[in-house]
């Protein structure tokens, strides 16, 4: 196959739920990266009705394709429902647009933490005990002890849960975690250290992992929405973890990679404990500032954020070539 240039990269942010203004600043992140590597940048938003935007305004779906299809590859950052679930790559895939991050199984699979949890099992990678909540639930059947923690399957930004410490709190954490989703998961609290890692197969081929981060978080206590975003969270790279935790942690996560059939850039986040290393949660479509966690588990292996960008785009189309600028940083 003959070789190409990128020149021209569709970003799209937003969604059309409540991780929308998390996905815009993913999304305008993006967007600098893309120009500082000489590229022409092309934002559109899916606005919280589901329209599309571009710069100047709303439009029809039927022009945001048609500006999608005069791009050279897309690069979404949709956080959350409708997006990061497959749907977005999806549409992609039908109007042929090369993309940046994981396909519809991928993502679907990721995003609902229930179905995670029976890959990973399979895969004899350990997870917290937990139940299903959906309309047939029937809490005298509960066979585990609190404390808990409740969450919606899908969704993520941390909406929607709770912890609960008393068999009387369990009925309304179940109520506010499926008002977020629908269906909801609750776990047994896991009492360990949270290390997360992420990974991205390059456009040779290589599975490339980031440093392990830790994530400083009090005792008893969960990675909720508020510090995830104030600023407030203690990251630690790389994580304080031994040889064999370490070993555990990224076989654990290359593993789930391939499984779930991921591409671009996945997070995997796990619990360290006494006991050995627990399966959290899986996220295809990361936060993606430059602050976030996944940009700087790959700054601390020298890859800087226009650097990881520059590469998610040579493997979204590895048959084409960047401009002279994005491939000093790639």
């Amino acid at each position: 196959m003959p070789e190409s240039t990128i020149r021209r990269v569709a970003v799209i942010g937003g969604g059309a739920n409540d991780e929308h203004d998390v996905s815009l600043a993913s999304a305008a992140a993006v967007v600098r990266a893309v120009r500082a590597l000489g590229l022409t940048a092309v934002p559109l938003t899916i606005d919280r009705r589901g329209g599309w935007q571009l710069a100047d305004g709303p439009v029809a779906a039927a022009h945001a394709i048609t500006v999608l299809s005069s791009c050279d590859v897309a690069f979404p950052v949709l956080h959350g429902v409708d997006g990061e679930d497959g749907a977005i790559a999806g549409l992609l895939r039908l109007t042929g647009v090369p993309f940046v991050g994981s396909p519809v199984r991928a993502g679907a699979l990721g995003m609902d933490k229930w179905l995670t949890k029976l890959v990973a099992e399979e895969l004899g990678i350990p997870t917290a005990p937990g139940v299903l909540v959906d309309d047939r639930f029937d809490s005298a059947h509960l066979r585990l002890e609190p404390p808990f923690v409740v969450k919606p399957t899908p969704g993520g930004s941390s909406n929607g849960v709770s912890v609960v410490r008393e068999a009387g709190q369990l009925s309304a954490a179940v109520a506010t975690a499926r008002a977020a989703g629908g269906t909801a998961l609750i776990e047994a609290f896991v009492s360990g250290r949270e290390v997360d890692i992420a990974l991205f197969r390059d456009r040779d081929g290589a599975l490339r992992a980031g440093s392990t981060l830790e994530i400083g978080v009090a005792d008893g206590a969960v990675f909720d929405r508020e510090q995830k975003y104030d600023g407030s969270a203690s990251f630690t790279l790389p994580a304080r973890v031994t040889a064999a935790e370490h070993a555990a942690i990224e076989g654990a996560a290359r593993a789930l990679y391939d499984t779930l059939g991921c591409a671009g850039v996945a997070r995997f986040d796990f619990f360290v404990t006494a006991e050995g290393v627990v399966l959290n949660e899986v996220n295809t479509t990361p936060g993606f500032t430059e602050q976030s966690q996944v940009p700087r588990m790959f700054a601390a292996k020298g890859l800087d954020y226009p650097g990881l960008v520059a590469a998610l785009l040579a493997a979204a189309l590895p048959t084409a070539v960047l401009s002279a600028g994005a491939a000093r940083h790639s």
